[in-house]
């Protein structure tokens, strides 16, 4: 089966979907399963990114705006190099494809927060994602939180919706040597003892109450809080500026996007990871920070509850004296630090970019019955 994957997000922002994205890609090419890819791309420059793969073709479309590249682009690239299937890692698909199309789904924080998203998104959101949804053969969903929301925003049957988790990277798995550690912590000056944020500063992040909340407890312990990420997004100007208006700005590095590599270090090193959440359908950080035995304090609601119930400390994300309550816990008992640390490796072990690989091809080939399937070759390699 030629599949066809949309990749016009490719080299847009850090963050969760790059990383879901190129992670999957890699597993599925690793998988070996005779199917062959066509990347299409929408910036030239990528093309010769996977140049040493024989199993991928890559093809650079052209298009004034995104939505012309969607409609209009893509759709001639079906027909013009044979594609059997169109696959987009994210949530946008052609209306009139010319073949079956599944996508992923990470999340309708626009229907659940419809607030944090900008009038002309949301209604963009709105009018098109559910179209889209309708004429998908398949949906990917990252948690059983985002298949629900799908069946009951988008009106999607349930056999069409299909939960995959999203994979950890072998990198916070590995255990870090001494020097590497003692490398990162020189290079941004971090004291022996300090808190980490890792991902985008946006409302559904919840940023100021985790702020506020560290407030109270950090800075008289002489504690930081190191954000790791956090680009400027709709709404997130007051939120960058509350450690200032707290009068707690020295006690906030901001490190920007680091690679993964750093950032498994980060993990290694900080005291726990916050990330209180308001919404998240999956929460890589989460998943990144249980493997690399890093103690997590998330919130009580959505896909974070959903991934890490019983291997983190979970706090009420609306409630500044709650989450406080929880970063003091993790920071003061020593045997609850040593319960979630093994827990959250023990938690993170399910969650494999090989396992995430193999079902969603499953998706795939579900949504192409009349072709050669490579289920059966793929799931026996993952084992």
């Amino acid at each position: 089966m030629r599949i066809g994957v949309m990749l016009r997000h490719y080299d847009q922002h850090m963050g969760g979907v790059r990383v879901y994205t190129r992670k999957l890609l890699q597993a599925m090419l690793e998988l070996r399963t005779g199917h062959e890819f066509v990347f299409l791309y929408r910036n030239p420059a990528l093309v010769g990114s996977h140049g040493a793969d024989s199993q991928v073709q890559e093809v650079a479309l052209p298009a004034r705006s995104f939505l012309g590249w969607d409609q209009i682009a893509v759709p001639r690239a079906v027909r013009r190099y044979g594609i059997d299937l169109l696959f987009n890692p994210k949530y946008s698909i052609p209306l009139q494809a010319g073949c079956p199309t599944v996508w992923v789904c990470h999340g309708l924080d626009w229907y659940v927060m419809p607030w944090a998203s900008k009038f002309v998104d949301r209604l963009s959101h709105r009018f098109l994602v559910p179209r889209y949804a309708s004429r998908a053969a398949a949906i990917v969903a990252v948690s059983e939180v985002t298949r629900q929301h799908v069946m009951q925003y988008l009106r999607v049957p349930p056999d069409r919706v299909v939960t995959v988790y999203s994979g950890v990277d072998d990198v916070f798995r590995r255990p870090l040597d001494q020097s590497r550690l003692a490398a990162v912590r020189a290079k941004h000056s971090l004291p022996d003892r300090f808190l980490l944020y890792a991902g985008a500063i946006y409302p559904p992040k919840n940023f100021t109450r985790l702020v506020r909340a560290y407030a109270r407890v950090g800075p008289a312990r002489g504690i930081p809080l190191v954000v790791a990420g956090g680009e400027n997004r709709f709404l997130s100007e007051g939120e960058l500026q509350e450690p200032a208006a707290l009068g707690i700005g020295e006690s906030v590095r901001w490190l920007g996007w680091v690679e993964q590599e750093e950032l498994a270090a980060l993990y290694a090193l900080a005291d726990a990871l916050l990330l209180p959440s308001l919404f998240e359908s999956c929460g890589l950080p989460v998943l990144e920070a249980m493997a690399s035995g890093c103690p997590v304090v998330t919130a009580d609601r959505y896909g974070t509850k959903e991934l890490a119930e019983g291997a983190a400390v979970l706090v009420n994300p609306e409630s500044v004296d709650a989450i406080a309550a929880g970063i003091e816990r993790v920071l003061d008992d020593r045997e609850l630090r040593t319960t979630l640390i093994a827990a959250g490796c023990e938690r993170s072990r399910e969650f494999q970019w090989r396992r995430t690989a193999v079902e969603t091809l499953r998706v795939l080939e579900r949504a192409a019955p009349e072709r050669r399937p490579a289920g059966e070759l793929a799931q026996g390699r993952a084992r």
